[in-house]
């Protein structure tokens, strides 16, 4: 039986089995919302939906492949099925290959990526969308990445679809806002998830973020609650990394030679 729509408010999570869509999901389900996961991988959805429900939340499980639009109308329709209003869509799903780029797989690094995570982003707003305007309110929340503001030698690819996130998300907001419709987005630093053990990464270097600003998924799912209950445009979390932004608008050719001097040179062995 559906829930009705003056009871609490729902969120779909895309990229909901681990990580930071997990840890959201759980926050979201004690701050009262109910919850539909979705992800390719089933087990662990209904792993983390009877973990949520025996807290005393409430949460769907749905296995759903972002890259491929009817699987997004699925999740969609599955979603509305259940508890008949989506308040925000919180587009997570996501990963990177960080590689030279002449090393990419054309198909399971470039065409992956853009498919997971600009293109499975876009869907999931398109399919929300129809509901969210007849009820003229709605939350579409973007993750992102410091790497759609500050782009980084071997995340090409990563980079370009977190940029492709910033400018889609820019014109959705002027597109939908006269319905009551919200769109932000976050923009995290490095997180201590299984995000790196996907990307491919061999550093010569052994350059990496200090552990001081490295967030917790956790972390970064108070960040998102945060900005369901105070919409603003964008968040850069830490807020230091928003520093380091700066200084590359700032200061461009400085920062291609900083990054070239230290991290590409070493690393291609120049």
């Amino acid at each position: 039986m559906s829930a009705g729509p003056t009871q609490h408010p729902v969120i779909l999570i895309t990229g909901a089995s681990s990580g930071i869509g997990a840890a959201t999901a759980r926050r979201f389900a004690l701050n009262g919302y109910r919850v539909a996961l979705a992800a390719r991988r089933l087990d662990r959805l209904q792993a983390l939906q009877a973990e949520i429900e025996a807290a005393g939340g409430e949460a769907i499980a749905i296995q759903a492949d972002v890259s491929d639009a009817a699987s997004v109308e699925k999740m969609v329709a599955q979603t509305l099925k259940a508890y008949d209003q989506i308040d925000v869509l919180f587009n997570n799903a996501g990963f990177g290959r960080t590689k030279w780029l002449e090393k990419l797989d054309p198909q399971e690094d470039i065409a992956a990526q853009i498919n997971t995570n600009l293109t499975g982003a876009i869907l999931a707003a398109q399919a929300v969308l129809p509901h969210m305007i007849k009820r003229r309110s709605g939350h579409i929340i973007n993750m992102s990445s410091v790497s759609g503001l500050l782009a980084t030698p071997t995340y090409s690819i990563y980079a370009a679809t977190k940029f492709g996130l910033r400018g889609f998300s820019d014109a959705l907001r002027r597109e939908v806002g006269v319905f009551g419709i919200r769109v932000s987005v976050i923009y995290p630093g490095a997180v201590t998830t299984d995000f790196a053990s996907h990307t491919g990464a061999s550093r010569k270097t052994g350059v990496s973020t200090p552990k001081a600003l490295v967030l917790t998924p956790e972390q970064v799912a108070q960040a998102v609650l945060g900005l369901a209950r105070r919409p603003r445009r964008a968040l850069i979390i830490p807020a230091v990394s928003g520093l380091a932004v700066l200084f590359a608008n700032l200061f461009p050719g400085l920062t291609d030679w900083l990054q070239e001097r230290f991290f590409t040179r070493p690393e291609r062995g120049l």
